[in-house]
């Protein structure tokens, strides 16, 4: 069996996935064949596993730091949320079935076989597996049936990180805290500790460090400062929109209305990266910008229940207004859904409402379908006959007058639809703006210069640049032995 370790975070969104990123990263550049894994993840930033089927859009970049294809086993349990208390399970990457929350926790010991049937796969042939958490095992309440944190640990037999970030505040009464009231079992599972996020002289929390192991009696493996490198990697998790500030004074500024349910969302982030670009994030409450020229609207886990929410904002007004003013809207699989006339839905399969008034800027209608398609996809765009390479992961036939012009040709077969002005463009495609020549040439036809800058190898040189840092900040002698 493969080495492995586990990060576990005091809280949730400490900074576990680009630290377990940043090790795949350091443990492939040193010769070892490393995998990620995490057994349990909710978000609705997915990805098409190399393998077929659904993971987190996190396991395919740590798959990809690793420098290993990504596989289903890498994340065998993935919860999608479509509403306030339920959510799409997801087991090895297909559809399990949907579950409210109360419902959920009565399952998971159920799901304990699938993940450590993937774990096993996963640990196959590799030299070193690095586990990510989910949440924080200080998390009591749910401790009984965890899949996630200190359940799998315990019975995978693997040691535990526990990752604690200092930006929050209180970090010295989280790590303590987390000792006093986990049972000495779990307590056990504990080797150490990592402070993340650390800003300024490292040595001002000498006595931090002195505490805490005076009270928990636990090493520390480093102390991380903010990783430059992490501001240039796709984002996991839409809790990270609330922190990305508006854009500065782009010359061409792009409007994404930021829905509850929106997924994923990474699509975006080429366009953040541009110089030229200001993409102004559109939260609750505000208003789609006047000076916009384009507006996307991205992907969403449950059309129907965003199209409500995108009209109660007002947006629907905003955006017909952006029209009329000559304004462009690209909509990207579920985006690309709410732009037509209607959205059937007679199976409910997204709830109780079977029918709804899409946006009304693209002629087709969309019909839910319970099978849902998942593939990574060759395509090419018809507007600028550029090459693409992305994926599909959505529910819904669409059909109408507008998909005579099709907006890609996907795998030989014809998708999305272009209104007869060419300003409406709707796609199923992901990964649209991933494609450097498409993303200049849609810059270009903005009149920007939309030079061709290689995205995928930014986000390699990325990946390289925080496992530098990391080789830089983390204890070597911890370090030599999780990679020797």
């Amino acid at each position: 069996m493969a080495r492995a370790i586990m990060l576990q975070g005091t809280g949730s969104d400490v900074g576990k996935t680009v630290l377990v990123a940043g090790l795949c990263r350091l443990a492939a550049n040193r010769g070892l064949t490393v995998r990620p894994f995490k057994p349990q993840n909710m978000s609705n930033n997915a990805a098409v596993a190399d393998d077929g089927g659904e993971i987190g859009r996190a396991q395919w970049l740590q798959s990809l730091a690793a420098r290993t294809p990504s596989s289903v086993h890498m994340n065998p349990v993935l919860l999608k949320p479509q509403s306030e208390n339920g959510s799409q399970i997801i087991v090895q990457g297909k559809v399990f079935g949907q579950a409210k929350g109360r419902d959920y926790q009565r399952l998971k010991p159920e799901l304990l076989g699938a993940v450590l049937e993937s774990f096993e796969k996963v640990a196959a042939g590799a030299d070193l597996v690095i586990v990510e958490g989910a949440g924080s095992p200080a998390e009591i309440n749910l401790r009984a049936g965890d899949i996630a944190n200190m359940g799998f640990a315990t019975r995978a037999g693997v040691p535990v990180v526990l990752v604690g970030d200092i930006d929050r505040g209180g970090v010295i009464a989280s790590l303590v805290g987390t000792h006093a009231i986990l049972d000495e079992g779990d307590r056990s599972m504990i080797a150490g500790y990592i402070i993340n996020k650390f800003r300024g002289d490292v040595s001002l929390f000498d006595d931090g460090i002195r505490a805490i192991e005076g009270f928990t009696g636990w090493p520390c493996f480093g102390v991380v400062p903010w990783l430059q490198g992490a501001g240039r990697l796709p984002a996991e998790d839409s809790v990270v929109l609330e922190r990305l500030a508006k854009g500065g004074t782009g010359a061409l500024k792009i409007a994404v209305p930021v829905l509850p349910r929106i997924a994923n969302f990474d699509d975006l982030d080429p366009l953040r990266t541009e110089p030229d670009v200001e993409l102004v994030f559109v939260r609750s409450g505000e208003r789609i910008p006047a000076d916009a020229s384009l507006v996307v609207l991205p992907g969403s886990k449950s059309t129907i229940s965003d199209l409500a929410d995108f009209r109660a904002e007002g947006w629907d007004r905003d955006l017909r207004a952006h029209v009329r003013r000559g304004g462009r809207v690209i909509g990207i699989c579920g985006g690309y859904q709410m732009l037509g006339r209607t959205v059937h839905d007679p199976l409910g399969l997204e709830g109780g409402t079977l029918e709804t008034p899409g946006l009304g800027l693209l002629d087709i209608e969309t019909e839910m379908e319970p099978e849902k398609t998942v593939r990574n996809s060759q395509a090419r765009s018809t507007e600028y006959d550029a090459p693409l390479d992305g994926y599909q992961i959505h529910l819904g036939i669409t059909r109408g007058t507008d998909c005579i012009r099709p907006s890609a040709v996907i795998d030989g077969a014809p998708d999305g639809a272009l209104s007869a002005d060419g300003r409406i463009m709707g796609t199923y495609l992901h990964g649209l703006f991933c494609s450097d020549s498409y993303r200049a040439r849609l810059l270009q036809s903005f009149g920007l210069l939309g030079e061709r800058r290689n995205y995928r190898e930014s986000v390699e040189q990325a990946l390289d640049d925080v496992a530098e840092e990391l080789e830089r900040h983390l204890d070597p002698h911890w370090l030599a032995g999780l990679l020797g």
